[in-house]
């Protein structure tokens, strides 16, 4: 079954729009994995305006399941994750001032860059995991980066979803068999929400870990999240 990471940034937007610690980011992940989430991700950016450093440093060691910290490997992430030593460390080449990721690497452009980062993490035994587009090409050159896993940006698919979806999955379920073949584990992950995921799911082979975070979000102001994560996971099964 595939597994389901909630991606907690927005949690901490909203308790930094008014100060001090309200929601409790540490708390609402404990109540998110007592809820059945199997994994939590967080997003430091350089400017910390949803996670901050901090946060990364206080939620390892009270959480259950894997912790999975994304971000662009500028040095002072690298420290960071070095430090903490999470599960799995996700490589996603957004710009400082990107209002969300929107693009997979150019594995072959910058392949000796993500060589080199992945071999750091690697020596700490932490997973790695680096952000591609449903690009065959692009996932075979990750290969020769020595990353363990990549993570399919999902959002073309989110977006063409309602409109055909075998056309929207298509170019995914090719990047997964040539992950498939070259024993690259998969994840996916950017606008996936409760209508999309079990198609997603259903036709991406050896699909290991969903990263959801802003739809779970919303989804569960109407929702709560003791009743959408199990939904997720229902849809996931």
């Amino acid at each position: 079954m595939t597994q389901l990471s909630v991606n907690i940034n927005k949690i901490a937007t909203l308790r930094n729009s008014r100060g001090g610690n309200v929601p409790d980011l540490i708390k609402v992940a404990t109540d998110l994995e007592s809820f059945g989430a199997e994994g939590i991700t967080i997003h430091p950016r350089p400017d910390q305006r949803h996670i901050r450093y901090e946060d990364a440093l206080g939620l390892h060691p009270v959480l259950t399941t894997e912790l999975n910290i994304e971000g662009n490997p500028i040095p002072k992430f690298i420290d960071l994750v070095t430090e903490i030593q999470p599960d799995q460390v996700t490589l996603v080449p957004d710009a400082e001032d990107d209002i969300t990721s929107n693009a997979g690497w150019d594995t072959m452009k910058h392949k000796d860059f993500l060589i080199e980062v992945i071999s750091e993490f690697k020596n700490h035994g932490i997973r790695t995991s680096i952000f591609v587009d449903p690009v065959e090409e692009m996932v075979k050159w990750a290969k020769k980066t020595g990353t363990d896993r990549i993570e399919l940006y999902s959002e073309a698919y989110a977006q063409n979803f309602k409109k055909n979806p075998e056309k929207a999955v298509a170019p995914y379920i090719q990047a997964a068999i040539v992950a498939n073949e070259l024993d690259i584990g998969i994840n996916a992950g950017h606008d996936l929400n409760l209508e999309n995921i079990a198609f997603f799911a259903q036709n991406i082979p050896k699909l290991l870990e969903v990263s959801i975070g802003h739809a779970l979000v919303c989804e569960s102001l109407y929702l709560g999240f003791e009743n959408v994560i199990p939904m997720y996971l229902q849809r996931l099964s």
